[in-house]
């Protein structure tokens, strides 16, 4: 069984090692209308090196980012590591219900409910399954935040650093996280 957390707060450490351990995501609620948040957080995290696989019964059989979207996640091919939650709080238990049946075939670690979903009990649930749960965070907010990238837009990142950050390929504005920094 995987630690109980408290969901009120999560170490920086925790929630690098997500982001750096997992790298194949189900994004359930993601939209192919570009103006909204799960089509940029899509777009970010495929191009911090994120394998993303869009789910949207509305949106089957489409492609977003060149990503073919699944209606369920029962459809969804494996590997998947984290499944992310863009949908409200009250639809994260039956999400995080079907992601512990799935858990073995697809290789779920991680239920991740976004900014404004929290739901105690799947994430009773998932932990009692031996799965890593975040509630209330995004994973773009968090990987630009760890990273450093969030400082260029004045954002307190509630870290002090003097190290230099890790570069991606495409230069100065393109910091990646690194496993092996601090929290």
């Amino acid at each position: 069984m995987s630690e109980k957390l408290n969901h009120d707060r999560y170490d920086n450490a925790y929630v690098r090692s997500l982001l750096c351990e997992h790298k194949t995501i189900a994004m359930i609620g993601a939209s192919a209308k570009s103006n909204r948040p799960s089509y940029f957080v899509l777009k970010y995290l495929l191009a911090k090196g994120f394998e993303i696989t869009p789910v949207n019964p509305g949106h089957a059989g489409c492609e977003i980012l060149g990503r073919k979207v699944y209606a369920t996640l029962a459809d969804v091919p494996a590997p998947v590591e984290i499944v992310d939650i863009f949908r409200n709080s009250r639809a994260a238990l039956g999400i995080t219900r079907e992601a512990i049946a799935l858990k073995d075939r697809l290789g779920v670690k991680v239920i991740w409910m976004q900014l404004g979903v929290r739901n105690d009990e799947a994430a009773r649930e998932a932990e009692a399954a031996g799965l890593k749960v975040i509630m209330n965070r995004c994973p773009k907010i968090e990987y630009g935040r760890l990273c450093g990238e969030s400082g260029w837009m004045g954002i307190n990142s509630r870290m002090i650093s003097s190290k230099r950050p890790l570069l991606a390929v495409g230069g100065i504005q393109n910091h990646v996280l690194g496993s092996g920094r601090g929290s």
